[in-house]
């Protein structure tokens, strides 16, 4: 094996383990390892490691390697080595769903609308994952829409059309927020800036099958997905259906950010910066990327969150905030190195 697959493999497995000593709550190392070994005597101590941090960190590797596969996808379809499942209106998609249901669910506008006697089991926090998840599928359908109708299907395109819907559905967000209830409009305020707080055990359960079945997809393709690389009229003369593989691939991408969004919030540049390091560290075909940015992504996901809860004491930093800072000195590295 290479050494820098090995040195890899030990990073994915030294990360969770590493991760799991990091936390709010004062624990020794000796309790943690009685927790981790099932001989905890302290049943508030093991509630903490298996019901708050084991949890957080198995969610944060999958949230790293779900957007950065998908922003390894979308640069792949779209040739474009800038794009990526944030400036592709996906977020933005996910917070307008989440204004409308915070605006639904305040307790004047429910009553009113009915909504409280027709759905009383229906809670708040069931109700804005699955708007998230809806509005980031809207958005990426009306990206297509408009790529198809006004730019004639050209994929350099898309992130230009990503963008103009990522602003026009932050502006209705915005409204939506403001008139809205202010405590609820806060609370996705704060979801909007992505955190991985509020995790809970079943949410693993939910990522799991969706960036399992998209990375396997993706790997079964992943020689169409390289001819896609040399041109749509070089992929066609060796046989590749190029429309139904750039559905697949954008059906993919939506599929795995709407999923993580809708439950961790807008977390960006991670499907920037991974795939930008993983191909110039182990190679450009796209099964190696597929399968380095699983690994280094959910490394880098699993740190950064560990850095949300120690860089400051007694709170806690949103980890948007941090991607975003990180991967924008990225994005104007990449861009001085392509104007060079």
């Amino acid at each position: 094996m290479n050494k820098k697959w090995m040195l890899l493999c030990l990073l994915v497995i030294a990360s969770p383990i590493g991760a799991l000593f990091f936390g709010a709550a004062d624990l020794s190392n000796t309790q943690l390892i009685q927790c981790i070994t099932q001989s905890c005597q302290d049943p508030v101590n093991n509630i903490i490691f298996w019901e708050i941090r084991a949890p957080r960190v198995f969610v944060g590797f999958l949230v790293g390697a779900g957007l950065a596969v998908a922003g390894a996808t979308l640069q792949n379809i779209t040739r474009n080595g800038l794009a990526d499942p944030y400036l592709f209106g996906v977020v933005s998609g996910a917070g307008l769903g989440a204004s409308i249901a915070t605006l639904l669910f305040d307790s004047k506008v429910a009553e009113q609308i009915g909504l409280i006697q027709m759905f009383p089991d229906l809670s708040f926090s069931l109700a804005l994952p699955v708007a998230a998840f809806l509005g980031a599928l809207f958005s990426v359908f009306l990206v297509q829409i408009l790529v198809a109708k006004t730019f004639g299907s050209k994929t350099e395109h898309m992130l230009l059309a990503g963008i103009a819907v990522s602003f026009m559905l932050s502006a209705l967000s915005h409204f939506l927020l403001f008139l809205g209830e202010p405590f609820a409009a806060n609370k996705v305020i704060f979801w909007l800036m992505g955190s991985l707080a509020r995790v809970e055990t079943w949410y693993a359960w939910v990522m799991l099958p969706v960036v399992v079945i998209s990375v396997i997809i993706l790997l079964l393709y992943g020689r169409h997905m390289d001819a896609l690389l040399l041109g749509d009229e070089n992929a066609k003369t060796l046989g590749v259906q190029v429309t139904r593989l750039r559905i697949l691939s954008l059906a993919i991408c939506a599929a795995l950010t709407a999923c993580i969004v809708s439950y961790c919030g807008g977390i960006g540049f991670v499907g920037l910066m991974i795939p930008h390091i993983v191909r110039n560290w182990l190679g450009v075909t796209s099964r190696i990327v597929t399968i380095g940015c699983v690994l280094l992504g959910g490394c880098f996901m699993v740190w950064v969150d560990v850095l949300a809860r120690v860089a400051l004491p007694n709170q806690e930093i949103p980890i948007g905030i941090i991607t975003s800072a990180i991967g924008s000195v990225f994005f104007l590295l990449v861009m001085s190195q392509r104007r060079s």
